[in-house]
């Protein structure tokens, strides 16, 4: 199954969080920080008044609440605004 985002969305494929210790107590999933740093799948076409920056590949920065969470086939995803993305990492 593919997902294509429609108008100015992302799909973004967030990079795993950091697995932190601290004097070896492993911190839970629930309480780890989510990650504000992702890789663009795919990308709708943009809107009239806005066009699509971003492209399929590029690795992202975004705000900490942005995006609704989708999963896919086991793999957990975020659709986003292109307007939630904050940067281009090169």
């Amino acid at each position: 199954m593919n997902i294509q985002p429609l108008a100015d969305r992302v799909l973004i494929l967030p990079t795993p969080a950091e697995e932190k210790t601290i004097g070896g107590i492993i911190i839970p999933d629930s309480a780890k920080e989510k990650p504000l740093k992702g890789k663009v799948i795919a990308t709708g076409k943009g809107t009239k008044d806005e066009e699509m920056v971003v492209k399929a590949d590029d690795t992202v920065l975004y705000g900490k609440y942005a995006g609704t969470e989708v999963e896919l086939d086991g793999t957990k995803y975020l659709i986003m605004r292109q307007s939630d993305i904050l940067a281009i990492i090169s």
